[in-house]
């Protein structure tokens, strides 16, 4: 009888090792979007708790949508000192402004409210006017970081929203490599970070591009497998104005006008080490075009960038840099 019981224990044991590994998955909604969230941890542990914990303080402290988050209140004038996620996205971003010379400037927060596509809709009247009175606040070189205080014009508004979302991203991965998992797939919305492999398929993470569809639906005819690096995507074709001539004008607002861009682009893509640098460069991207950032791209080596964009005839077209896979 004993012989029978350690025979059936080994047939347990053998069974369970043999078990193919598994992804814990957690979703729900964040940043106003939501978020997917796989890795592989040998303890199985959840860490939903930890990451709404960590969503919640990076939403107090740069979301512009929350009216007491440290950044409102900064934009209000009521106080300066900022927390080091603050600072992280702020030194991010004074980088991206610097090389892209501008075309990424936090500052034209209040410009992008007057066009009703930030936090604050109907706050100003949209007018040539009101443009022109906002754009002589803005300039991120006007803006400084010492001992953990902003010091700002009083009338310049801060809005990160065109990187705060990958930063989040790269919060939630930082986590998790402290808690030794290497492989995982951080999703928010779209843009995500990988590390290592899929353990159910055993490879990189396959993950896709979404198309142009301006009805809102949702296909994918470019996939493509990451491992180990960050992706971010900037789409005109959900948020934009139509004129009078039926000519389409990005959300982006372009930082030298105060005016959404006129573009053909209807997407950009953009992998990077990290996810705060993709989103970044992603919002920079639609503004510059296709001809400043194919030269800006020569000395960038660590960025990939697949456009899709309409050609003169309006057919879709697409273009890849810097090795951005096929």
């Amino acid at each position: 009888m004993k012989k029978i019981i350690s025979v059936l224990t080994l047939i347990i044991f053998l069974s369970c090792s043999e078990e193919e590994p598994k992804n814990i998955k957690l979703s729900g909604p964040v940043f106003g979007t939501g978020f997917n969230i796989q890795y592989y941890s040998e303890d199985l542990i959840n860490y939903q708790k930890q990451f709404d914990s960590l969503f919640n303080v990076v939403n107090q402290s740069l979301s512009t949508y929350i009216p007491n988050s440290d950044i409102s209140q900064l934009n209000r004038n009521e106080t300066t000192k900022v927390d080091n996620h603050f600072e992280n996205v702020f030194k991010a971003s004074k980088i991206i402004y610097r090389l892209t010379e501008g075309v990424f400037d936090p500052t034209i927060g209040n410009v992008v409210n007057a066009w009703n596509f930030g936090a604050e809709k109907n706050k100003f009247l949209t007018d040539s006017t009101t443009v022109d009175s906002l754009m002589q606040f803005v300039g991120f070189n006007r803006v400084g970081l010492i001992d953990n205080h902003i010091k700002k014009p009083k009338e310049t508004y801060l809005e990160f929203n065109a990187i705060a979302k990958g930063y989040g991203i790269d919060v939630i991965a930082n986590f998790l490599e402290s808690k030794g998992i290497e492989n995982y797939l951080v999703d928010i919305g779209g843009d995500l970070r990988t590390s290592g492999i899929n353990f159910e398929s055993k490879k990189g993470w396959t993950v896709g591009i979404d198309d142009p569809n301006f009805d809102g639906r949702q296909s994918y005819s470019k996939v493509i497998t990451l491992k180990d690096e960050a992706m971010a995507t900037s789409g005109t074709y959900r948020k934009f104005r139509i004129d009078e001539n039926g000519n389409r004008y990005a959300h982006i607002i372009n930082t030298k006008t105060g005016y959404p861009t006129k573009t053909n682009i209807l997407s950009v893509s953009v992998i990077a080490p990290d996810c705060m640098t993709a989103d970044g460069y992603a919002t920079a991207f639609q503004a510059m075009g296709i001809e400043k950032v194919t030269w800006f791209l020569n000395s960038h080596p660590e960025l990939k960038v697949y456009f899709i964009y309409e050609s003169e005839n309006k057919e879709l077209r697409t273009l890849t840099l810097n090795n951005f896979p096929e």
